[in-house]
């Protein structure tokens, strides 16, 4: 494949793809001419891909793109545990701010006079 073309089938841009070059998350093919990628390059660009979709910075995939190398099965177990915390954390602080726009979502509908709740609580 062609940048173009790994682009495309991982579902980024290509540019996306030079910048996890840079970032040494996915090796830059050798040789002159065009450079050709291959199935493991499209592999790895899918789990780079997925590990954010999972909220992981560039950093942490990296690191566990060494710890794949290395087979530490415990500390890919201790990065996720750890993801896994964060994600809880700002599942909560988002279902707080769900629930409290939900309320004056409700108060907005019930009141016929005066201003609305909702523009009133984002002016403090």
């Amino acid at each position: 494949m062609t940048i173009s073309e790994l682009a495309r089938a991982g579902g980024v841009g290509v540019e996306t793809v030079r910048y996890y070059h840079r970032r040494a998350l996915l090796e830059r093919p050798r040789g002159e001419g065009i450079h050709r990628y291959g199935a493991a390059d499209l592999a790895r660009l899918r789990f780079i891909r997925g590990a954010r979709g999972a909220g992981f910075s560039l950093d942490e995939i990296a690191g566990l793109i060494a710890l794949d190398a290395t087979d530490d099965r415990a500390r890919a177990h201790a990065i996720a545990r750890e993801r896994i915390a964060a994600l809880d954390a700002q599942i909560a602080i988002l279902t707080a701010a769900r629930d409290a726009l939900s309320r004056l979502a409700d108060e907005c509908h019930r009141g016929a006079a005066g201003p609305c709740p909702i523009l009133t609580a984002f002016e403090n």
